[in-house]
């Protein structure tokens, strides 16, 4: 609790992060209401809400334009993967392949900065709602009108009612280490994240053949925003660890309210207020929020109980357990490589920097 804390107060000039979560809520509430409106089901709106969530969560173009391009593009990249997805719902073998394939090109994505890694994480998160909600065929068009207006909503939000961004500069994006084919990070982590994946989907299925997506769902998050091995495992106990806390906090919350709509409704909100305002500064803790927004939407959908949350703990593990296999056997990036190349690119900058101001003093405009 007092790392908790700590993460709640921690220095926010600005108010950014404050602003952020705040915006978050009103986007993903207003997607989910006019889901409602529109008459869609509550698979459809649950689908909205998560469309809305990953398109203010993993959009970081560096302009406010960039931004706006990569939302437009999210359709794109996420309905075909939600319709494939859905056509091969009664077709393990060929869905399972199908997910890895989806995988391996989310994480060849990242070579293209922000949007690509905005593009994969959308296509990635697309397969794996339909595993959440055992999408048919037969529910896509109403999926996809869901995805479609919730993405609308948050555009709204994002770039009118509320745009952040135009007050405040966002962060820059650090580049991973260039190379060419395998020697490249983005290439190695393509295929670690799909070694890791299918070690996920094998024994996720052994332990459970209808959750067995959530070990599939810890071992790509697992990889995203890692840079080397150690970067790697520290996530993935970071992210046991707040899966624990998250469970046990289910435990006296989610089970307890079983769906019951308004509280359900106002505890997701704390919940996305809490990602949106955790992310930045402690993993574990953004972790522990999605952990309780998930029972509470399991609870919504009438299939929580206790023995749900205790296997969410254990695909979690096998999802950590697959990313700290392929990061340790499958072309390792080591730490220390990271760390030279990025020492090595800063001495650069500042040879650079302070060769340009000699040659200023020296009197060259």
């Amino acid at each position: 609790m007092k790392t908790l804390t700590r993460t709640l107060t921690a220095a926010d000039p600005g108010l950014t992060r404050l602003r952020i979560s705040l915006r978050a809520v009103l986007g993903i509430g207003l997607a989910v209401a006019l889901c409602a409106i529109a008459g869609l089901p509550l698979t459809a709106s649950i689908t909205g809400g998560l469309a809305a969530l990953l398109a203010l969560f993993t959009v970081a173009d560096p302009t406010v334009r960039g931004q706006a391009v990569t939302t437009a593009l999210l359709p794109l990249a996420g309905l075909p993967v939600l319709a494939l997805a859905s056509a091969l719902h009664g077709a393990p073998p060929l869905r399972d392949a199908a997910w890895l394939a989806v995988v391996l090109a989310g994480g060849y994505a990242r070579r293209f900065g922000p949007r690509g890694h905005a593009l994969g994480v959308f296509a990635f998160m697309m397969f794996f709602t339909a595993q959440f909600l055992h999408a048919v065929p037969g529910a896509l068009p109403q999926l996809t009108a869901a995805v479609l207006l919730s993405l609308g909503a948050a555009a709204a939000v994002r770039f009118g009612a509320w745009c952040v961004e135009r007050r405040t500069a966002p962060p820059a994006a650090l580049a991973p280490p260039a190379g060419r084919g395998l020697a490249r990070h983005t290439t190695r982590q393509a295929l670690q994240v799909t070694a890791a994946c299918a070690f996920a989907t094998a024994a996720g299925e052994l332990l459970s053949p209808e959750r067995w997506y959530w070990a599939v769902g810890a071992a790509w998050w697992i990889f995203v925003n890692t840079a080397s091995r150690g970067e790697t495992l520290v996530r993935g106990f970071r992210r046991v660890f707040g899966t624990v806390t998250g469970l046990l906090a289910g435990l006296l919350v989610a089970v307890p309210v079983h769906g019951s709509p308004a509280p359900t409704a106002a505890l997701v909100a704390v919940c996305v207020f809490g990602i949106f305002y955790s992310a930045p500064l402690s993993y574990s803790w953004m972790m522990f929020f999605v952990t309780v927004m998930a029972g509470l939407l399991y609870g919504l959908l009438g299939v929580l109980h206790p023995g749900l949350l205790g296997l969410r703990l254990a695909e979690t593990g096998v999802g950590a357990l697959g990313a700290a296999l392929a990061v340790a056997l499958v072309l390792p990036v080591t730490t220390h490589a990271v760390t030279d190349h990025w020492v090595r690119r800063a001495l650069h900058a500042v040879h650079a920097c302070t060769a340009a101001a000699s040659r200023r003093l020296a009197g060259d405009a």
